[in-house]
């Protein structure tokens, strides 16, 4: 997809998240995302934690939070999140 989302950024590894950010590891090929705290408080997005939890218990592989879903999934919740 060729635009940018408010809010959710791709980011390299050896890139650190800023703060009030997290970085999250999304889709088959493991992309990273970084993506503001304030996320954490949604339903739509405690749904995907939920989910996170029961794919991967606390064990992730990537070292950050991996998120057990499609990217087109992830960037359509985080989508409506940055609306709200």
């Amino acid at each position: 997809m060729g635009f940018c989302l408010p809010g959710i950024r791709k980011a390299s590894k050896a890139v650190d998240a800023p703060n009030g950010y997290l970085a999250v590891y999304v889709g088959e090929k493991m992309k990273r995302f970084v993506i503001p705290v304030s996320y954490m408080n949604q339903p739509s997005f405690q749904d995907l934690l939920t989910q996170a939890e029961e794919d991967f218990g606390y064990d992730h592989p990537m070292g950050g939070l991996t998120i057990p879903c499609s990217e087109d999934v992830f960037q359509r919740i985080t989508c409506c999140l940055n609306w709200q």
